[in-house]
């Protein structure tokens, strides 16, 4: 028999617990290959803790340094993608680039942020990221960048075209549960993805790790969108407007998913908006998509026994308490799904199309057709409230999934398991709408 999952996708998802030292041992990470970078390996060797120091003398680091050149080709550069907690130490995942392939490294910290252990990750025999076609490194480039508010630092990328000046810029903001700065998704990374695509015609992106995962500590109790999305979409928005070389008048805003539903939100705190990229955003409450995808799913797996009739039950009964409109007497940080009712009830009372709906903003809003997360009903129900505005423009992409990329059928989670990357259709239709005068 058949098992179904029911997939509370746009809901917080439970990932490796972060801690906030977190943003300094990336820090730290990072500056340990520059300085190999620079020959420095005494200095770099002074990053180990006093064990490693006993058993890799600098002689040695300089011996491993030549080694990697050797075997990979010239370093290039090196960032920290990932960490998590183990207990009393912390590991860091490092993507160091070379001439001739791109390696990942582990590194161990202890609490002091000294570096325990360092060895080349292994590689994954799963489905790896597919560089796309349009990401042309002739014609644009990247460099590192921080979206900072009180008490958050969070890294980010800052990628512009080459052969541009006073250029159209674009935030990226993520859909919902804990993110890096590409929105990874197994093998997919659809900001990565956008950023190349759209830098290749002209057009600067920021894009950001996403706080939740970088301070997930802070999530535990109450908190709403405001802490988990806008503040920080709102504080990109305004570096942008600060960064040489962008047209200050055409700086735009992407929304995926979540990020998409609160797009409007987003553009009433950030007045120097140009305009909005509603992808795959839902016009419906919550609970309505989350019904809908259980529902999906239940009828995908074809399963009809009585357990998991009653699993669909009881979930969807679990989906109802969600809609909540007032804390009334529960305590803000009670759970309902495994988030805090001040959540839920801030983002029920929020109403997506008719804050859309008062804005003045350039609006491009589309939907794919194979996205079982965010369905077809919310792309008309934006069309219906929003589609006779001259400011809005509307398309559905009959291929696209959630993650944008063209497929052959709507399927399931288990399609974003295979790499895949966003379509350049997609990509050059909102490239003519940002240009479009």
């Amino acid at each position: 028999m058949k098992k179904v999952t029911l997939l509370f996708f746009l809901m917080f998802l439970t990932t490796a617990s972060f801690s906030q030292g977190m943003i300094s041992l990336f820090g730290r990470a990072n500056d340990f290959f520059d300085l190999l970078s620079q020959q420095k390996f005494t200095e770099a060797q002074a990053f180990f803790d006093t064990n490693m120091q006993a058993k890799v003398p600098a002689t040695e680091l300089e011996k491993l340094w030549t080694e990697l050149n050797k075997r990979y080709g010239k370093f290039e550069s090196a960032a920290a993608v990932q960490g998590k907690n183990q207990g009393e130490y912390f590991s860091v995942i490092i993507d160091a680039k070379f001439a001739n392939d791109t390696e990942s490294f582990i590194m161990g910290f202890d609490k002091t942020e000294k570096i325990v252990g360092f060895f080349l990750k292994p590689k994954s025999t799963a489905a790896t990221y597919l560089n796309p076609a349009y990401a042309d490194t002739t014609l644009y480039s990247s460099k590192e960048i921080y979206v900072t508010t009180p008490g958050h630092s969070l890294v980010g990328m800052l990628t512009t075209p080459k052969k541009a000046t006073n250029y159209p810029i674009v935030v990226l903001v993520h859909g919902s549960g804990p993110s890096d700065m590409d929105e990874t998704v197994g093998p997919n990374k659809p900001f990565k993805d956008l950023a190349a695509g759209l830098a290749a015609k002209g057009i600067a992106s920021i894009r950001y790790v996403k706080r939740t995962m970088i301070y997930s500590g802070e999530f535990g109790g109450v908190f709403t969108v405001k802490e988990e999305t806008v503040d920080d979409a709102v504080a990109a928005v305004a570096l942008a407007s600060t960064l040489p070389g962008i047209d200050k008048k055409e700086i735009y805003l992407f929304g995926h998913s979540l990020g998409g539903m609160l797009a409007p939100k987003i553009a009433t705190l950030a007045p120097s908006l140009k305009g909005l990229i509603l992808a795959a955003a839902p016009a419906r409450k919550f609970a309505d998509l989350m019904a809908e995808q259980s529902q999906y799913l239940y009828d995908l797996s074809k399963d009809t026994s009585q357990i998991v009739k009653k699993q669909l039950t009881d979930a969807l009964k679990e989906v109802e308490k969600s809609r909540i409109t007032q804390i009334g007497s529960m305590k803000p940080d009670s759970s309902i799904l495994g988030i805090p009712v001040s959540y839920w009830v801030d983002l029920n009372n929020y109403n997506q199309v008719e804050t859309a709906k008062k804005l003045n903003k350039r609006m491009l809003i589309f939907q794919g057709a194979h996205d079982f997360q965010v369905g077809t009903a919310d792309f008309e129900a934006w069309k219906t409230a929003l589609g006779k505005k001259s400011n809005v423009t509307l398309k559905l992409y009959p291929d696209l999934n959630h993650l944008l990329s063209s497929q052959l059928e709507k399927g399931s989670v288990l399609q974003y398991q295979q790499a895949a990357s966003v379509s350049e259709t997609l990509i050059n239709d909102i490239v003519a709408w940002i240009k479009q005068k």
